[in-house]
Formats: C-alpha cells, structure tokens, sequence
C-alpha cells in the first residue's frame, strides 16, 4: 500500500474522527480542562484533513482501461 493510498483509506477517515471528537469534547458539560482543549483537536483534524484530502491516490488500472 502507498501513501497515498494510506492517506485516502486511513489518515482522511482519521482526521474527520479527530474533528469529530473535538466537537463532542468541546460540548461536553463535566470537564473544564477537556473543554478548554476543544477548539485545538478540531483545528488539528481539519488541518489533518486538508492536506491528506489532497493527496488523492492514482486509479487503478481497471479504471484506466475503461476509458
């Protein structure tokens, strides 16, 4: 497996559960030191994301011969 195919089946899928975490840490009502890192996991899984977004892998070679 190639990086760009790690990038396009793990890290993106990663980097979205990060944002997603980030939210769910940043609503939470029982922890003051969890709330305050909120903001910082969402920025890290959204810049995560962005970049590993655009590192698409190349097509296979069963989508380049049906063109």
């Amino acid at each position: 497996m190639t990086f760009k195919e790690m990038s396009a089946r793990i890290f993106e899928p990663v980097s979205q559960w990060i944002m997603i975490l980030g939210i769910v840490v940043l609503l939470q009502p029982w922890s003051h030191a969890l709330h305050s890192y909120g903001v910082t996991i969402i920025l890290v899984g959204l810049v995560g994301f962005m970049i590993f977004s655009h590192i698409k892998p190349p097509p296979r070679a069963s989508e380049k011969s049906e063109h």
